[in-house]
């Protein structure tokens, strides 16, 4: 059977954020036969409809790439103010552009956050989710790896620290693959 291929990618653009931390454990330890890699959602510019009618910037194009050479999608988003941040939206948002034409229709996809606070990143997983109805991307239901109180989990390169999260983000990579094995077959 053919590796699978995960592309990754955090919705904060703080080198040593939680949720960057986060793709990074995932991206050190995948299941056998799944390969992880990051792409950085840091060159995408604000989405603009007369930029998009001039022609697709250069980094909205990686980036549609990298989701159509990828079996499935891994996002890490932080919650900003109950919502998802701005730019894991506007990413959504260029990928999702042409409807039509859209890497994004018929991805799976697995949501994973952490967070400072009490409820993690619930809101803004939740947010995510509603936003990929439109796209028609397959989001992965259970588990969900909500990391509430990061600050003890991570240290201060954003590194995560804590096995018990280690250990059932291994066991959400594990259900990912058999839910991209699931929807491509």
């Amino acid at each position: 059977m053919s590796s699978l291929k995960v592309v990754g990618f955090a919705g904060s653009l703080r080198r040593a954020s939680y949720n960057r931390g986060l793709l990074r454990a995932a991206i050190e330890g995948p299941p056998a036969g799944m390969e992880i890699s990051g792409f950085d959602l840091e060159p995408i510019p604000m989405y603009n409809g007369d930029v998009e009618a001039r022609g697709t910037p250069e980094a909205v194009e990686a980036f549609k790439r990298a989701i159509r050479g990828a079996d499935g999608l891994l996002i890490a988003t932080p919650e900003y103010n109950y919502g998802v941040p701005a730019v894991l939206k506007n990413a959504i948002d260029w990928a999702s552009r042409p409807p039509k034409d859209s890497p994004l229709v018929g991805k799976p996809v697995a949501v994973m956050g952490a967070s400072p606070g009490m409820g993690g990143t619930i809101r803004a997983q939740l947010q995510l989710r509603q936003s990929f109805v439109f796209t028609q991307t397959l989001c992965m239901l259970q588990p969900e790896v909500v990391v509430a109180k990061a600050q003890e989990k991570f240290d201060a390169a954003g590194n995560l620290t804590d096995e018990s999260t280690r250990a059932f983000l291994a066991k959400m990579l594990e259900a990912f693959a058999a839910w991209i094995r699931r929807v491509r077959d």
